[in-house]
């Protein structure tokens, strides 16, 4: 049951993401949000866009999530390319959204799209003056 794999391990990217929330050390949060990634990456290697596109976006949008939590704790370029992922993630998620015509997925993704191009256009100024 594959689509019940992925949607499994979307939920446990999503519970991951939050504990990374929640972790005092920041060492401690990196780890989950890095688990969060291979955890929603694992899920769409069967929750494809042509298979279901919402599902998808929304797996995309969570994995932008976790990108931008990983780039706005990590320096330099490290950081730079996390949030680099991050934007290119939530966009492909806002695209599908918008073909779709989600509203409010629109607004949560675009949202987050756009913390995460300040947080990279603050991030390039910082390294690349």
């Amino acid at each position: 049951m594959p689509l019940d794999w992925a949607a499994a391990q979307n939920n446990l990217g999503g519970a991951l993401l939050r504990l990374g929330t929640r972790e005092s050390s920041s060492e401690n949060a990196m780890a989950r949000f890095q688990q969060a990634d291979v955890a929603f990456r694992a899920a769409l290697t069967e929750l494809t866009r042509d298979r279901d596109p919402l599902r998808w976006a929304g797996i995309q949008h969570n994995l932008g999530t976790a990108l931008m939590k990983l780039g706005e704790r990590e320096s330099g370029e490290r950081g730079i390319a996390w949030l680099e992922k991050a934007v290119a993630a939530l966009e492909a998620a806002l695209s599908i959204f918008i073909k779709e015509g989600a509203k409010y997925n629109i607004t949560l993704t675009r949202g987050n799209r756009d913390r995460a191009v300040a947080l990279l256009a603050a991030r390039r100024r910082a390294n690349f003056p």
